[in-house]
């Protein structure tokens, strides 16, 4: 055994471009093998961090973390064996915990996760100052900061006490460098820089139609590259894509020793159900099924509940609904408010889920079709009424229909401040979005606040950190 030391040759970069395209089983063949030229090499170490990371990411399966969680300590006390004269001591240090931080957040460990979150930030960030021109640094530093830079008041107790200060225009500069850097470290990391730059760029900065520009000039391997595949299915679906989103999931690369995970399914039953397919339960059940963790479990039970509920099913309907409130965990936005929904005992209105699902596919005009002839007179709750109007407001906005849509909007702000439901603080979100894009920077920040300002509703933190990141935006913070 020689001395520990960090040499990301050929063969570890062969292995980190199968890995990071979730070709996990080729990507562990070639570090075994350079585990056995070269014992004292630590990358193949560091990088099986990612396999794992992948795995309990995407999978969730609680007998597989209790078997690696102790891997986090063992490795980086490996990677504190490697000479610190190398830029790799601290990064690779840095990504571990990066990751161990997500994982955390996924198994509802918050608090390990916020301290691991820390870490990384810290020494990712000394990094820097002793290495400022080791790319890969830079890459990951920027995400932290964009990230840190909008934690929703829900957090803030966390970022707080952590000692945590971001910044989402400084963050997202330092991705774009390094997306423009030229070196080879730069090139080697490209891959994972854009899955972080275009999350952050679609959920931060709100620039969606650039982030599927960016994805067709650049012409992202959506098919053999699976983590660009979920990339693109996902932010498709959650940009009112659903065909787009199927298409990507339909055609991706199906040989074996690809990342196996149910996720597909939860995203073809998104997709599906959004255009109302017969076929939509197959995909959320098998899901439901195989999935052994408990992130948008309820969620996808509500959608079965809502599935079987519009076909006319009462008695599964029901028997989904009940799942909810014993199946998964109340981590996601969504699972709480599959929650909320499942305890109240009231269905929504038909044609309401309808224009809803439809809207969220993104099949406006089918979706405003539902609603001819109606009005709110048509509806017998304040809850309903309030939602008419805000599915209106998002079918126009679809539809390009900007005053339309921001008049659908304040009506809805106007019925729905005081109620539980998301649907002023969305609406008043969306006013924000229209306002940014033309330019006037007090009107859009105005509805950002309000959007803020609205109290004990669904999907408050997710929304929170939307409004704080367009404030951010509309004032170069």
């Amino acid at each position: 055994m020689g001395q520990k030391h960090f040499d990301f040759n050929s063969r570890c970069q062969q292995a980190y471009r199968e890995i990071i395209q979730l070709k996990l089983e080729s990507g562990a063949r070639i570090l075994d093998a350079e585990k056995k030229r070269d014992p004292s090499n630590l990358i193949p170490v560091f990088l099986e961090n990612y396999i794992d990371f992948f795995n309990l990411f995407f999978n969730e399966d609680p007998a597989l973390y209790l078997s690696k969680k102790d891997m986090l300590d063992n490795r980086i006390e490996s990677m504190s064996e490697g000479p610190s004269s190398s830029p790799f001591y601290l990064f690779t240090r840095s990504v571990i915990h990066f990751q161990w931080a997500a994982i955390k957040v996924k198994f509802g460990n918050n608090w390990d996760a916020g301290w691991e979150f820390r870490r990384s930030f810290l020494q990712s960030k000394e990094n820097q100052q002793k290495f400022p021109a080791f790319q890969p640094s830079v890459m990951l530093s920027g995400a932290m900061q964009v990230v840190a830079g909008t934690i929703p008041d829900g957090y803030k107790w966390l970022s707080s006490l952590l000692g945590i200060k971001g910044s989402l225009t400084g963050g997202m500069k330092q991705l774009e460098c390094f997306l423009n850097a030229k070196d080879d470290w730069a090139a080697l990391y490209h891959d994972e820089a854009v899955f972080y730059y275009l999350y952050l760029k679609f959920y931060i900065e709100n620039q969606r139609e650039q982030v599927f520009a960016f994805i067709r000039q650049n012409k992202l391997d959506v098919k053999n590259n699976h983590l660009y595949a979920y990339l693109a299915a996902n932010l498709a679906i959650n940009d009112q894509q659903s065909a787009y989103a199927e298409q990507v999931i339909r055609q991706r690369n199906n040989a074996a020793g690809y990342l196996d995970a149910p996720i597909w399914d939860l995203e073809m039953g998104y997709a599906s159900l959004n255009h109302l397919e017969p076929d939509a339960h197959i995909y959320l059940e098998r899901f439901i099924r195989n999935f052994k963790g408990k992130f948008y479990v309820k969620d996808a039970l509500q959608k079965l509940s809502w599935y079987y509920y519009l076909q006319g099913d009462g008695a599964k309907a029901v028997n989904y609904r009940e799942l909810v409130l014993h199946k998964g965990s109340m981590e996601s936005d969504a699972d709480k408010q599959a929650m909320k929904e499942a305890k109240s005992g009231r269905w929504p209105d038909k044609t309401l889920l309808k224009a809803r699902l439809l809207c969220d596919g993104g099949y406006y005009g089918e979706a405003l079709q539902s609603l001819r002839g109606k009005s709110s007179a048509d509806f017998s709750s304040e809850e309903d009424k309030c939602e008419f109007a805000y599915r209106l407001g998002r079918i126009y906005d679809g539809l390009g229909r900007a005053d339309e849509a921001v008049s659908a909007y304040l009506t809805t702000i106007k019925t729905g401040e005081y109620l539980k439901e998301y649907f002023a603080a969305r609406a008043a979100l969306q006013v924000g979005y229209i306002y940014e894009q033309r330019g006037n920077k007090s009107m859009a920040t105005a509805y950002f606040q309000k959007c803020l300002s609205l109290k004990d509703h669904d999907y408050k933190n997710s929304l929170d950190q939307k409004a704080k990141a367009g404030i951010a935006r509309v004032n170069g913070e």
